[in-house]
């Protein structure tokens, strides 16, 4: 998200001295992406970011393939991942490409005493259950149902919760993700059409700043594994930072829908986006109002990517026997539509309620084994008329 952002204290000028008040310098860290060509920020230490006195151990955490080669529409029945006291233990991988992994969570332990870092991907975490602190170095931010939380590739972090019930949604993207780029000007700024804008992205607030030396662990994301990192300084030691490269929340009750007469396109509900997927919001809106209208929507043909739906809450009219937590797959190859009886009930309908975040992948998804544990294998018959 192109949106400046200072926090903290920070020199008149970058790469400058910058000095404690007992004389000694402040160490400056450039945090960027895309090499030097994109999003950065300019962070102040108050001890070297750099000193690492030991690499405990390193092991896998990398998804086991069920289906390598999938056209199989599945459900997954999400709340039945099993709820894990640990953060990282409860992320178990459904769905996965180069480009991404998508994942579940049910942490139940309110903190952890690690620190996290997922050097690999962009993490897009969707609150469905709980509320808490995300606590990262570059500033705190309360989270609760309903929202986003952007964490950029690097950023240091814990999830602290408020309660043991916690239910997350997560897209790990190993491409930046952005704000579509057709609701943006050539400023960055969110046009006028946007169905959201800078008053409702929530940035980072309260930077905790520990003058701490000792042992810290972080636990270092790359390449699908885990590395345990003994650290000789706290990582949350910045006094101060401003750019543009930070994590921030956005809630999907803030996302405001675009309708029509006839039935809109998936595009319009496109909230985040990467060159190898897309990520979209359904929320509560009034259905298409032409007198002839069909608000369901029309069967349409999966050529070129793997459809995923996450189901929140409310209503889904298109589906027959789908609650909150389930996860639909529709994979490219062959089309996919309403159930039966859904394209007919849906007609004289004037809104809807539902509640549900769609994930557009240009590459197809393999299934997981964890996937499979929790799949209803017969969902793809479920079209056929009786």
């Amino acid at each position: 998200m192109p949106l400046y952002h200072k926090l903290g204290k920070i020199p008149s000028k970058r790469h400058i001295q910058f000095r404690k008040e007992n004389g000694e310098l402040y160490y400056e860290q450039l945090f960027g992406t895309v090499g030097f060509d994109g999003m950065y920020s300019n962070m102040y230490h108050i001890h070297r970011p750099t000193m690492v006195k030991e690499i405990v151990r390193q092991y896998s955490a990398a998804p086991k393939i069920a289906k390598a080669n999938n056209i199989q529409s599945y459900r997954l029945w999400g709340f039945q991942v099993e709820p894990t006291a640990d953060y990282l233990e409860s992320r178990k991988i459904m769905l996965t490409n180069s480009d991404c992994h998508i994942t579940l969570a049910a942490p139940t332990g309110k903190t952890t005493d690690y620190f996290y870092k997922n050097t690999d991907s962009d993490e897009l975490i969707f609150i469905h259950k709980g509320s808490g602190k995300l606590r990262t170095f570059l500033g705190n931010i309360d989270f609760k149902y309903g929202d986003y939380l952007l964490i950029p590739r690097g950023i240091i972090y814990k999830m602290d919760f408020d309660t043991e019930d916690n239910r997350l949604f997560i897209v790990e993207s190993r491409r930046p993700i952005y704000t579509p780029k057709r609701y943006r000007n050539w400023f960055g700024q969110l046009l006028e059409h946007s169905p959201f804008c800078e008053r409702d992205i929530r940035r980072p607030e309260e930077l905790e700043s520990y003058d701490e030396l000792g042992n810290f662990t972080i636990k270092v994301k790359k390449k699908d594994e885990i590395i345990e990192m003994l650290y000789a300084s706290h990582p949350f030691d910045v006094v101060g930072y401003d750019g543009y490269n930070y994590p921030y929340a956005f809630s999907i009750h803030d996302f405001e829908p675009i309708t029509g007469r006839i039935h809109q396109p998936p595009p319009v509900h496109q909230t985040f986006e990467t060159d190898a997927f897309v990520v979209c919001s359904f929320v509560p809106r009034l259905y298409d109002y032409h007198p002839l209208s069909i608000p369901a929507p029309y069967n349409h043909s999966n050529i070129d990517s793997d459809e995923v739906l996450y189901y929140v809450d409310g209503d889904f009219m298109s589906r027959n026997d789908i609650a909150a937590g389930h996860i639909s797959l529709h994979p490219a190859g062959i089309p996919h539509g309403p159930h039966p009886g859904a394209y007919e009930r849906s007609i004289g309908k004037v809104d809807t309620q539902e509640l549900a975040v769609m994930v557009d992948t240009f590459k197809p998804l393999m299934v997981t084994e964890d996937a499979m544990k929790i799949a209803d294998e017969k969902y793809y018959q479920s079209w056929l008329e009786k």
